[in-house]
């Protein structure tokens, strides 16, 4: 059994001759995705103040976690109100499935365009 001290709210082990503090990441089992590694790297890039602080206070992969949640549901919701506006419905995918499938194309790339803008690239 390791030898433990509390010091100032902190945990420390006895590892050889030396106490280090005994840090534990929290338990998150929600991926960070497509949306949470983008805002990642532009964190590192763009805002690393921001990007140690969440690393070293153990709030990285839950703030992560909560970005991709934001941007795909952002995505969602615009893809579908996309859909509505430009009329591109069932019953289009069936009568003209080449003509379906570039307007979604369309849909999605723009879609994802906003959400990146919106969501991803800022601090």
């Amino acid at each position: 059994m390791k030898e433990k001290i509390t010091k100032n709210g902190i945990d420390y082990v006895l590892v050889g001759d030396y106490y280090i503090p005994d840090l534990k990441l929290p338990e998150e089992e929600r991926p960070i995705g497509k949306y949470g590694r983008m805002h990642r790297e532009y964190l590192k890039e763009n805002n690393p103040i921001l990007f140690n602080d969440l690393v070293l206070s153990c709030r990285l992969w839950t703030y992560l976690a909560d970005i991709n949640e934001q941007a795909q549901g952002r995505y969602s919701l615009i893809v579908e109100q996309m859909k509505k506006a430009e009329s591109v419905t069932e019953e289009l995918k069936q009568n003209c499935q080449w003509e379906w499938i570039k307007r979604m194309n369309s849909i999605h790339n723009r879609a994802e365009e906003i959400v990146v803008s919106e969501i991803i690239f800022i601090s």
